[in-house]
């Protein structure tokens, strides 16, 4: 039985040799069936990268967010019947066969959702991207930073770094740069929120599908995230941060969230 794998980076205005290495590294495993090119440009200028038969460019310039154009490819990939589908950031590249690992650990078992590789920067550090359920003032100490004591404790637990890194484990707050989805799972927990226009998109697919099944954190194989916090250098993505971290706790709740304290207690008994 074949199984069908599919993929889709979501593009705007994105840099031409950036876009090229993640898709050869998207592409180079055997497996992949077919890659969306979902473009929010203004114009169609980057169709030329549709130079492989797996490829299906589409330009959407109406530019619904970042969700919203994942869920237009994912809705795709359920008319193909495919069984997994890669989120995969415009920014990332990987040596190496990083698909079939994770998608054969993911068939192994039918209770995880969700799944995302360890993450690095271009230097090879680790980005700490698998994190507990946020509350508000998580968001605030992280922008903030200080007292720096005070700060690294809090850090070191929510961002979980402290747990070993080739451990593999069940976390309840999944990046949305490189993840893989189980697409029966999706058919029941629901896609991405679109109202969200950017930002936090992921942390609520996660929370949802965390409370039905096992969101995976899988450090056996690794991609490179050029990871630059717009948020923290641009006006206007930082008002869209602070927007979708309100519409995120308004959905949620803010300071009262007994779920989120249920959730984040079972994510630390993991490691004790």
């Amino acid at each position: 039985m074949n199984i069908k794998i599919t993929s889709c980076i979501v593009l705007y205005r994105n840099d031409i040799t950036m876009l090229q290495n993640a898709i050869k590294s998207i592409l180079k495993t055997g497996r992949m069936d077919k890659l969306f090119l979902l473009d929010n440009s203004p114009t169609d200028e980057l169709k030329i990268l549709a130079t492989d038969s797996r490829i299906e460019y589409i330009h959407n310039p109406a530019n619904p967010g970042f969700g919203a154009s994942h869920n237009l490819a994912i809705q795709k990939a359920m008319t193909l019947d495919s069984k997994y589908h890669f989120i995969v950031n415009p920014d990332i590249y990987f040596e190496g066969d990083v698909v079939t690992p994770m998608v054969d650990y993911m068939a192994n078992d039918i209770t995880i959702g969700m799944m995302m590789p360890q993450i690095l920067n271009e230097d090879g550090t680790i980005q700490n991207l698998p994190k507990l359920l946020p509350n508000p003032f998580s968001i605030l100490k992280r922008k903030i930073k200080k007292p720096v004591r005070a700060y690294q404790k809090f850090i070191n637990e929510y961002e979980l770094r402290k747990v070993p890194k080739d451990i593999i484990y069940n976390a309840p707050v999944l990046s949305g740069c490189f993840t893989l989805l189980n697409l029966d799972a999706i058919k029941k927990v629901g896609m991405y929120d679109d109202s969200f226009f950017m930002y936090f998109e992921d942390w609520d697919l996660s929370r949802r599908m965390h409370q039905q099944y096992k969101t995976i954190y899988f450090p056996k194989v690794s991609v490179v995230h050029e990871y630059e916090s717009g948020a923290n250098i641009n006006k206007k993505l930082f008002k869209i941060f602070v927007n979708s971290a309100i519409t995120y706790f308004n959905k949620w709740g803010w300071f009262f969230d007994s779920e989120r304290k249920k959730v984040n207690m079972e994510a630390l008994s993991q490691f004790k």
